[in-house]
């Protein structure tokens, strides 16, 4: 079965949360399907998207699983991006919580380091 997945970021500004997620993923969007919504491809099948919609901007909560956490927030950071918060759980399993000017939260998640 294949599966896509496109996980939705209301927000009240165009322009600053595409230019936040640039910084945020490293790469323009992968395609603009109109002039209120762009879509970054995060794997194959897999996108995350934000559209402007103020009313509702500011409550996406999602989370991406990667194999190359480390790699990836380093990254984010040489952009100027640093998470807000971070957690490890019981088992090890880490992960960063951006937020974006909105207030939506975006985290990454990865396995126990070593």
């Amino acid at each position: 079965m294949a599966v896509d997945l496109f996980a939705g970021i209301p927000v009240s500004d165009y322009r600053a949360a595409v230019s936040w997620y640039e910084g945020l993923l490293g790469a323009p969007p992968a395609f603009i399907p109109n002039d209120v919504e762009a879509v970054w491809e995060l794997a194959e099948h897999r996108y995350v998207y934000v559209e402007v919609l103020p009313e509702h901007a500011g409550h996406a909560n999602n989370t991406v699983f990667v194999d190359d956490f480390d790699a990836r927030l380093a990254a984010m950071a040489e952009r100027g991006h640093r998470p807000a918060e971070t957690e490890t759980y019981d088992n090890g399993v880490r992960k960063a919580i951006f937020v974006d000017p909105d207030g939506n939260r975006l985290g990454f998640g990865g396995a126990p380091a070593g």
